[in-house]
Order: C-alpha cells, then sequence, then structure tokens
C-alpha cells in the first residue's frame, strides 16, 4: 500500500491507499455524465459536470461541505426532482439510456438506481418485510420468491446469520450498524444494476463502519457502488477511482491510488493533505 497525508481531527497523519485493483470492474461504463448542470432557483450549484463511472466499481465523491457531491448523487437517481424549482441540464446516462429523457419512467430509473441514505432509516416494520417492501410494491405476491430475496439480500449484506432467527422481530430493534445494513439489503432486493451511498458510515462506531466497508467489496462484484464521503481514510481504503469536486465543479477524476499518491491538481493535493477543508 502506497502512504499519503491526511487531516484527521486537526493532526496530520498517514493514510493507507489501497493499491489499484487491475481486476476492477468490467472495463464498461456504467454511468456517463455530460455537461451537467444544476440549479435551485437561482442558485447555480453543479457546473458542466462530465465524466464516466465504471461498471462493479467502487467510486467516491469527496470535496469539502457545500461542493455538490451529495446533489450529483442525487442526480444519478432523479432523486433532486423532488425539490422545488430544480432545473437540470445536461445528460446522463445509464448503461446508454437517458434517465432524463421525456419517457424515461422514474420509477424504474430508481429501481434499477438503488440508494443508501446518511442516517440508517428502516421502516417500522419487520426485519423481513423491510427487505422484501420493493418487491411488494412492485407487486410481487409469491412467499417462496419474497422468501428466496429476502435471504439472498440478507446474505450478500452479510447481516442472515445475525437475524436469520428473528426475522420476524421490528427493524428498528437492531442496532444503528445492523440497521445500515438492512437498509442496504432492502435496496439490492430489488436487483439494482447501481447503488448510492450517501455518508453511509457517518453515524457509525468503527466497528459498524468496518463491517460496511467490507461490505462494499463483495457488492461490487455485482453492483457499481457510487460513495459520497468526507472521510479521507474511507475513500482511500474502499474506492477503485475518486473524484474531487470543489464550489461544485469536478477538479480531478483519478484512480485512487494516483489521486492520493501524486495529485494531478494543486487544489487536490491541497485538500487531502488538509491544508483546507
Amino acid at each position: 500500500m502506497a502512504e499519503a497525508e491526511t487531516l484527521d481531527q486537526g493532526l496530520r497523519i498517514k493514510t493507507e491507499v489501497r493499491a489499484s485493483d487491475p481486476h476492477a470492474g468490467t472495463g464498461q461504463v456504467a454511468i456517463e455524465l455530460r455537461e451537467v448542470n444544476l440549479s435551485y432557483g437561482d442558485n447555480h450549484v453543479l457546473h458542466n459536470i462530465s465524466m464516466d463511472i465504471g461498471e462493479k466499481m467502487v467510486t467516491a465523491f469527496i470535496g469539502p461541505s457545500g461542493c455538490g457531491k451529495s446533489t450529483l448523487l442525487r442526480c444519478l437517481n432523479r432523486m433532486n426532482d423532488l425539490i422545488d424549482n430544480t432545473t437540470i441540464t445536461g445528460s446522463i446516462r445509464v448503461k446508454g439510456a437517458d434517465i432524463y429523457a421525456p419517457k424515461a419512467d422514474v420509477i424504474e430509473v430508481r429501481r434499477r438506481i438503488g440508494m443508501v441514505f446518511q442516517k440508517s432509516n428502516p421502516f417500522p416494520k419487520s426485519i423481513y418485510e423491510n427487505v422484501v417492501y420493493g418487491l411488494r410494491i412492485a407487486g410481487v405476491k409469491d412467499k417462496p420468491v419474497l422468501d428466496e430475496a429476502a435471504e439472498q439480500s440478507l446474505r450478500a449484506a452479510a447481516l442472515w446469520d445475525e437475524v436469520k432467527d428473528r426475522l420476524d422481530e421490528s427493524g428498528l430493534s437492531l442496532s444503528g450498524g445492523q440497521q445500515q445494513r438492512l437498509c442496504i439489503a432492502r435496496a439490492i432486493a430489488v436487483e439494482p444494476e447501481i447503488v448510492l451511498m450517501d455518508e453511509p458510515c457517518s453515524a457509525l462506531d468503527p466497528i459498524a463502519t468496518v463491517k460496511i466497508e467490507e461490505l462494499m467489496y463483495g457488492l461490487k462484484e455485482h453492483y457499481t457502488i457510487v460513495i459520497v464521503t468526507h472521510n479521507l481514510q474511507q475513500a482511500a481504503r474502499v474506492s477503485d477511482k475518486t473524484a474531487f469536486f470543489w464550489l461544485g465543479r469536478l477538479v480531478e477524476y483519478e484512480p485512487t491510488s494516483a489521486m492520493f499518491t501524486n495529485p494531478r491538481e494543486k487544489l487536490t493535493e491541497d485538500y487531502i493533505t488538509g491544508r483546507f477543508g
């Protein structure tokens, strides 16, 4: 592993950076962004964002608060549609299909592109019903199908062995880290192609954070993962590529090991070495 200096709680420390995995991804592009701009009323938040996000890889969005990374993440499954007075221009394509085309089915877009939020948000239902919720909404009623989906999703989220004997208990009875893994299981139960994670570990303790990070390694074999994180060490540990944003602009987008050890842009270097942010 290479090392790069970052800032953690005011102290300059060493961050281990995983060497780029030559086998990461399929070599295909999962998401194409071209000249994406977003405004909330007169507030221009995203400026001409163009990038390709690789299939079955973990891509991290980093940058200081207010730089637009979470806003961009929400663009990828049209969550910003829920915010009044929002204007988006440019093109976002998932596997070649324009998700903002007039005839695009927003429900189908969000099925293909799941979302895990900063704070775990299990429904006030049983563990089982939390996992199969999306399938029930989609009209699936066959119990063997639901049972199989629940088990497979909980196994994929590394939660099955911890809850298999109490599937009828409330999802709210789980610990914070377990609740977040339950939300991941719920997201993947509908078999999305892409999983978006917005600060998924920010409310978790270090042990639960490690479990979520380990989970990402396994999930990327089946899903394209895009994660927003303020934690530079986390970006270095889990991602294959990293995008650095500043004031709504994409400053640099490189393999993670290259960005953290030899950034091209001075602004990137200043951020990852803790000179600001």
